[in-house]
């Protein structure tokens, strides 16, 4: 994905930070615990599409 893209996307939730795990393929949102897909290079920034951070994906990075 182009970090110039990561760089202006923000959670459609909350509006904060997301942060690109390049090995998952997902655009993750902290504050939200949630985690958005990237599909063939495409962020799914859809909350149904989300899934939800274990405890133990919160607490890292």
């Amino acid at each position: 994905m182009d970090q110039r893209l990561i760089s202006i996307l923000a959670c459609p939730i909350c509006k904060g930070e997301l942060i690109h795990d390049k090995e998952k393929h997902e655009l993750i949102c902290k504050f939200d615990g949630l985690a958005f897909p990237v599909r063939d290079g495409i962020p799914v920034m859809l909350e149904g599409e989300a899934r939800a951070l274990s405890a133990d994906e919160r607490l890292d990075k």
